[in-house]
């Protein structure tokens, strides 16, 4: 960190869920490291809930998610299978709108933040935990860690968006392979499938995790807001109309003063190495 304000410790509801502020750097970490961060009825609605703070918090410039311990999450808990979905008294219909609804506001809302996302993985990301790190811009990974979507093995289909990010991000290759076969893939080939952005030796996890948001943070959140609506739009529109509304989100950028201080600035220091 090249900035030394304090860390603040933002309050999440629950224990299973640490929220601090190191600068401009929300750090959220799922505390659950004896069942592997899985994912319970209690942390759950706190990631969602952090997840909103961010996006409302202006003091907050980038979002860094990590696991206690030695996993990232190893998704639904398989022992609390049945209170993920829970009620069996709820109608099936009921079911299925309450699943969506939750999924549109945990790795759907993290996928459209508004603010630059980084995912630290210590260890395994499995399932809805693979799912809530393939939702951020970018996911840094120890050399001990791995991912696996483990649905095929439970007779489960895969949700929060796995199939979608896994085939955009890997390709429908690397999607197929990693659903169909659940197997564990391995940070070294996490990085092959495009999964990874760099590996890093597991004790430097936190150090470079932090460094990565830190720069992230200190990104104009004018043209991070623009960049990832470009970035999202990429997905499906075609290249001319793609370009229509590059040409339009930068148009609009360049008269903004955070452009022109960062112009300022660069001028500046091209001055100062001349």
């Amino acid at each position: 960190m090249h900035h030394d304000e304090s860390v603040v410790a933002i309050e999440t509801g629950t224990p299973q869920l640490l929220l601090r502020r190191e600068g401009r750097v929300a750090v959220m970490t799922l505390n659950r490291p004896a069942s592997m961060n899985a994912l319970s009825g209690e942390l759950t609605p706190a990631i969602r809930r952090s997840i909103q703070r961010c996006a409302d918090d202006p003091d907050i410039g980038a979002l860094l998610i990590t696991g206690a311990g030695k996993a990232f999450c190893a998704g639904g808990d398989v022992k609390g299978m049945g209170d993920r979905f829970e009620g069996a008294q709820q109608s099936e219909a009921e079911r299925i709108a309450d699943l969506q609804r939750k999924q549109r506001t945990l790795t759907g809302a993290l996928f459209r933040l508004n603010k630059p996302t980084v995912a630290a993985l210590p260890g395994a990301a499995v399932g809805a935990g693979l799912a809530l790190a393939l939702a951020c811009d970018i996911r840094i990974l120890a050399a001990s860690a791995f991912m696996a979507t483990g649905y095929a093995r439970l007779a489960m289909s895969g949700d929060y968006g796995v199939n979608w990010f896994l085939t955009r991000l890997a390709g429908p290759g690397a999607a197929r392979d990693m659903m169909l076969t659940a197997r564990r893939i391995e940070a070294v080939e996490c990085k092959a499938f495009g999964l990874a952005s760099q590996i890093v030796p597991d004790g430097e996890l936190q150090a470079t995790s932090l460094r990565t948001a830190d720069t992230l943070a200190s990104v104009s959140g004018a043209a991070v807001r623009s960049i990832k609506q470009n970035l999202n739009d990429a997905l499906h529109l075609d290249l001319e109309s793609m370009m229509d509304k590059e040409a339009d989100r930068l148009i609009r950028l360049l008269h903004s003063d955070e452009h022109r201080q960062a112009a300022e600035a660069f001028r500046n220091k091209s001055k100062d190495r001349s």
